[in-house]
């Protein structure tokens, strides 16, 4: 795609502002250094619009723009139920879960799990994210991410995941959570500006210049098939490039029908948005519950709107028939395509901003973990605050290195988002099972959480070997039940039915009292329920 002066000037003004407002914001009154609130907290100032912004900043990156886009291309709207359901996930956790948490006055989520159950389950589950979010989550955001580079820009892919990284690393090292945080108010209003203008001149392109509007409507029309929340089993037939040919695939195996509503999509959404520390770390630093859960509703309204900026792309490039191989492709085709002069420069803008949003959010909660969790715990019992701020900006460092050094292997998948969610999935069952069962079941024990922890791979692998035919997402819900099984049998047996000492008792924590987030909630489950309704 070939850039004009202005797109350049464009991209480069903005990643100018980025990194002076990450820098700027860092700064330190006189006489003040940084302590482990402020650099892993954001001094828990967070207000409600910053919460929110930077959730969706922190959650939309390339494995979305580009890898969601990719789904939408083979498999049409019913990706979307990541993000419409994840709406809803957002007010389960700020009616339940967030009440907790910041009663608890938690830095982590590991750390919460040593209140609960003991410190044996807070170390496994703090290795357990560490090596997610460097192997999983930061490997696939580079790696999705230089792939856009490579096919907008022509950057060679290792070329791209070194700019991104180091893009990163400049602001977000030195000013921790409270630099990531302000610097995505200003990157969510990029990503989501710069990803609508994208969806507009699409659909505006596919209409002959008619508009958006007669745009989707002939969309709707020429590509009906990928418009269906709801698959079942054979209803839709999709080409994936495996082997250097076409396959055929049922995309049952990836959304199995109402499996989506009732099973696994609960599975990962609830894993994600209320036990994943990148996420929930942003509502750990706001100024207070009301400040918290009004930020977690702003985020539900901006995921309704996300499919519009992720998927219809993706189907817009499938109905264009696009000359391309792997579905990830479709959203760097589709920009080049498309968007015109002194617009490349805004859109392309807005993808990095995903990508270097996500990269520090990742980079600064891999770094929470392993300093709180591991190292004080471990090897700096007497560390001061200032030095347990350089320890996490040397893991930072050190994640996002390791990060860069294997994203390239996964270069041989067609659709990234896929092996995001199923990979992940092998640790969200029993992880999920353990929070849900320690805030809401007294009777649950260490040792039971410790099981269900390290069976969960097992369960999850051995299940995906001997039941090949059963989907990814079904095989999840499958494992949480069992993982929920396995807990209260192992806790009545080792405590006798009784309550556990270190049970949850709800001093502080009320449900929500707020008019303004309750309106707010009433309103996305209305919006979600009517979204179904007429996509079913």
């Amino acid at each position: 795609m070939n850039f004009a002066p202005i797109d350049y000037i464009v991209f480069v003004l903005y990643c100018l502002v980025i990194i002076g407002l990450g820098l700027w914001v860092s700064r330190e009154k006189k006489g003040h250094q940084k302590d482990t609130s402020d650099y892993f907290l954001a001094s828990k100032s967070l207000p409600w619009w910053a919460i929110g912004a930077s959730l969706i900043a922190s959650n939309i990156s390339a494995e979305q723009f580009i890898g969601m886009s990719g789904s939408g291309f083979r498999l049409g709207l019913a990706i979307a139920s990541y993000e419409w359901m994840a709406a809803v996930t957002l007010l389960i956790i700020a009616w339940f879960f967030l009440p907790i948490y910041l009663e608890k006055g938690i830095f982590t989520m590991p750390q919460f799990l040593e209140q609960r159950y003991d410190n044996r389950v807070r170390t496994l589950l703090a290795v357990f994210w560490l090596l997610v979010y460097v192997f999983v989550n930061l490997t696939s955001v580079l790696y999705l991410g230089a792939l856009a580079l490579e096919g907008i820009m022509g950057v060679p892919m290792w070329g791209g995941i070194v700019g991104l990284a180091l893009f990163a690393t400049v602001y977000s090292i030195y000013g921790g959570l409270k630099a990531v945080a302000w610097t995505d108010v200003v990157q969510v209003v990029v990503l989501i500006g710069g990803g609508l203008l994208t969806t507009y001149l699409a659909l505006d392109a596919y209409s002959d210049g008619a508009g958006v509007i007669a745009g989707f409507s002939k969309l709707l029309t020429d590509a009906g098939d990928r418009f269906n929340m709801i698959l079942f089993e054979g209803e839709l037939m999709y080409e994936d490039f495996e082997n250097g040919g076409f396959v055929s695939k049922d995309a049952y195996q990836l959304l199995p029908g109402l499996g989506v509503l009732l099973g696994g999509m609960w599975v990962a959404n609830l894993f994600y948005w209320g036990c994943n520390q990148y996420i929930i770390q942003r509502a750990l630093a706001a100024k207070s519950l009301k400040e918290a859960q009004r930020g977690l509703a702003f985020a539900g309204f901006l995921k309704l709107l996300l499919p519009l900026i992720v998927v219809i792309p993706g189907i817009v490039a499938f109905a264009l028939d696009a000359p391309i191989q792997r579905g990830d492709e479709a959203y760097p085709w589709l920009l080049g395509r498309y968007v015109g002069p002194g617009l490349k420069g805004l859109a392309f803008a807005a993808l990095v901003a995903a990508i270097v949003s996500s990269l520090a959010s990742m980079m600064n909660s891999t770094s929470t973990i392993f300093t709180m969790d591991i190292y004080r715990n471990y090897f700096g019992k007497e560390a001061d605050e200032q030095k347990l701020v350089r320890i996490g900006r040397i893991v930072s460092f050190v994640a996002i290195v390791i990060g860069a050094l294997v994203a390239p292997q996964l270069a041989s998948l067609d659709q990234a988002f896929q092996y995001i969610q199923e990979y992940t999935g092998f640790i969200s069952p029993g992880v999920l099972a353990i929070f849900v069962m320690g805030l809401f079941w007294k009777k649950s024990t260490p040792s039971a959480a410790l099981v269900s922890a390290l069976l969960s791979i097992p369960l999850s692998a051995g299940m995906k070997f001997l039941m090949p035919a059963v989907p990814f997402m079904n095989r999840m819900g499958y494992v949480f039940v069992i993982s929920v099984v396995l807990i209260v049998l192992i806790s009545y047996l080792e405590n006798k039915g009784r309550d556990h000492e270190n049970a949850i008792t709800l001093k502080g924590a009320k449900l929500a009292a707020d008019p303004v987030f309750n309106l707010s909630a009433f309103a996305i489950l209305g919006i979600t329920a009517a979204l179904y309704i007429i996509f079913w």
